[in-house]
């Protein structure tokens, strides 16, 4: 079935119109190993398949403001960037920080289990608005530092 790898794209206050808080800080997300004493490695977008955009997996935690009940106030988030998404508002609390995700995209999927399933969904974002970490800048033009040409 094709519909299970895709992503559905959509707008961020469509789907929290109260806003997030991020709980925590933005981490890397590693690859699993049975190999206890293997080296971590962090984890790139590539499917079972090798599809993918080959870049870089980073892992938070966010809270819904609009969220009602605790198991549907928090939910887990990968972000898809090159460099580690950094949120640029200062901390309301200590260790949460109001944050807008930038390309944010839904997948369905089923959780939990027994006669209580419900349908949840994995979240993935390519970044955080007003981030002035560089992730989104293009890399500096090469031939800017050369020399024009002429004999010194």
């Amino acid at each position: 079935m094709a519909l299970k790898d895709m992503w559905i794209p959509t707008d961020f206050r469509s789907v929290f119109p109260k806003g997030v808080l991020l709980l925590g800080d933005v981490e890397a997300q590693t690859e699993f190993s049975e190999d206890r004493n293997a080296p971590k490695r962090q984890a790139q977008d590539y499917d079972r398949e090798g599809n993918g955009s080959g870049k870089r997996l980073w892992k938070a935690t966010i809270m819904d403001r609009a969220g009602g009940k605790a198991n549907q106030a928090s939910y887990d988030i990968t972000f898809v960037a090159d460099q580690m998404p950094v949120p640029s508002e200062p901390e309301v609390l200590e260790g949460l920080r109001p944050i807008e995700l930038e390309g944010l995209l839904l997948k369905p999927r089923v959780v939990g289990n027994g006669q209580f399933k419900s349908i949840g969904f994995m979240i993935r974002a390519t970044g955080i608005k007003g981030d002035t970490s560089g992730a989104k800048q293009a890399p500096a033009d090469p031939g800017a530092a050369r020399p024009s040409g002429k004999a010194a």
